[in-house]
């Protein structure tokens, strides 16, 4: 449990002093570009979930979080011994849940800022609590396939 909790602490931290510098240093839908039509930081407020699904559920996303905060550890990490994979993917998961979630309580929208274009597709603007939710959720379905995880609630 140690683990998770240094995982996530140190995914919320980084997560949220990234957002502030993108805050003070960019205004509202500036961009930066990095790398000529592949990479730029962007400046997004997102008021929904991803792809901004649900926008103006501000409450209900807050809710949700929650809920499924107290559903990884009750099913996942309450009492169990864990691996170092399974701590890296629920520390990834319960720090990506709770740097977004920090947002919609405290900023009520959620700052993304990464912005990448592949293929000229212009992929929608995200941030590090996204990455840490995505790669959790890959290593999830990873470890389903190897059987290597499986609650019982």
């Amino acid at each position: 449990m140690l683990y998770i909790s240094l995982l996530s602490v140190f995914i919320i931290f980084l997560d949220q002093i990234i957002k502030i510098i993108v805050e003070h240093q960019l205004f509202l839908r500036q961009s930066i570009e990095f790398i000529s039509g592949f990479f730029s930081v962007t400046y997004v407020q997102n008021y929904g979930a991803a792809f901004s699904v649900l926008t103006g559920n501000r409450i209900f996303l807050i809710v949700i979080a929650l809920v499924a905060l107290l559903m990884i550890y009750q099913c996942f990490i309450n009492g169990k011994l864990l691996n170092k994979i399974e701590q890296i993917t629920y520390g990834l998961l319960v720090g990506g849940i709770i740097g977004n979630l920090l947002d919609r309580m405290f900023r009520g929208y959620v700052v993304d800022y990464l912005d990448f274009q592949i293929f000229h597709y212009d992929f929608p603007v995200f941030n590090l609590a996204d990455i840490s939710i995505i790669v959790s959720a890959l290593l999830i379905l990873w470890m389903m396939v190897k059987g290597e995880k499986r609650c019982k609630k």
